[in-house]
């Protein structure tokens, strides 16, 4: 573009009436997008008269503006920085698409900006890791499922804790971060007791694809982070103990024993043999029973190699009694259905977790 027409331009900026100066905003927009290049004295002349003009427009003509200048690399960056720190309506598009936002202005914003802000940075492809702690640091959970569904962001180690940490208390951020495929193994099988079904067959369709190296990787991050929960010593903890600890100076720790334990209502004493037999924390084996977590009880009775009928007398004494008898055909079926290798390898997932206060001193 001549330097003259562009020096013509400036001058009409000048004018008072707005009307006039919406026209100018638009012809000098055109004007911008006719050349390939402009030098750096004519970009920054661009940038100056664009964000004067922009300033005194109404939103939906920012917003026209933000669309057309989103997606041009050659943007001048005072007007597209402008332009993101402007209402949620106009800064979208520049947000997810400008590649003129450095990640010193990214990190500006989503330090300093609310959710809507937060919410379109963390749809942005490739966000860098810096980015999204803030995010996550700062986001709603709709902003983090947002964030946890974008596979180009991102996430740091300590951020997916905190995501997953979060979710416990959050059931609309499972299913995103169950689909997440660089969401590390360990931290995917922590969530296996507070997802629902679909979710868990995820978790464990995950563990059943996993190569060795990937897996060992993830056990000794695990046995790192160690999840700890908060509890109460049942009374009869003390007796259960020293009876599960005789059993087992004698060699009469037997599957038979646990089923007699679990029907004579014993039940802190079938807990902690069943710790004891499956290598399980006595929390999780809990946990598991008083859920009445028939998924999880089948996992623990196939890695242990507790055969079908044992797992099933688990199984219909632990079920509500109204459903107990009449569901054991589908107790034995799932239970058949799970292999054994996967089993196995969701179960040392959850050796790693470390007892919590339901353990003894």
């Amino acid at each position: 573009m001549p330097q003259s027409k562009l020096a013509d331009l400036i001058d009409l900026a000048r004018q008072p009436s707005s009307v006039q100066r919406r026209t100018l905003l638009r012809e000098i927009t055109d004007v911008f997008f006719v050349a390939p290049s402009y030098s750096s004295g004519e970009l920054a002349q661009f940038d100056a008269v664009l964000c004067a003009l922009a300033a005194e427009m109404e939103e939906a003509v920012r917003a026209e503006l933000a669309v057309r200048f989103s997606t041009n690399p050659a943007a001048p960056h005072s007007l597209i920085r402008t332009l993101a720190n402007d209402a949620a309506s106009v800064a979208e598009p520049v947000l997810l698409h400008s590649n003129v936002l450095t990640d010193k202005d990214l990190m500006e914003i989503v330090q300093n900006r609310g959710q809507d802000h937060l919410r379109a940075v963390s749809r942005r492809a490739d966000l860098s890791e810096q980015i999204s702690d803030v995010i996550v640091d700062r986001g709603d959970d709709a902003t983090l499922n947002v964030l946890v569904n974008n596979e180009t962001a991102v996430l740091s180690r300590q951020a997916s804790e905190t995501l997953v940490e979060r979710s416990a208390d959050n059931p609309g951020l499972h299913a995103a971060l169950v689909g997440r495929k660089s969401l590390p193994a360990d931290l995917l099988n922590a969530m296996y007791f507070d997802v629902e079904a679909k979710l868990r067959d995820k978790i464990l369709e995950r563990n059943r694809e996993m190569d060795p190296a990937e897996l060992e990787a993830a056990l000794e991050l695990s046995r790192k982070r160690l999840a700890l929960r908060d509890g109460v010593l049942p009374p009869d903890y003390a007796e259960a103990e020293a009876f599960v600890q005789d059993l087992r100076a004698r060699n009469a720790m037997t599957p038979q024993s646990l089923a007699r334990m679990l029907r004579e209502g014993r039940r802190t004493h079938f807990l902690l043999a069943l710790s004891e037999s499956t290598g399980v924390a006595y929390t999780i084996a809990a946990r598991i029973v008083e859920r009445r977590d028939l998924d999880a009880l089948a996992i623990l009775c196939k890695a242990a190699d507790f055969d079908r009928a044992l797992f099933m007398t688990f199984a219909v004494l632990i079920a509500p009694p109204e459903e107990a008898m009449g569901r054991a055909a589908e107790y034995g079926a799932l239970y058949g259905a799970l292999p054994k290798e996967t089993a196995l390898r969701t179960l040392r997932f959850w050796r790693m977790r470390q007892e919590s206060a339901y353990a003894p001193a």
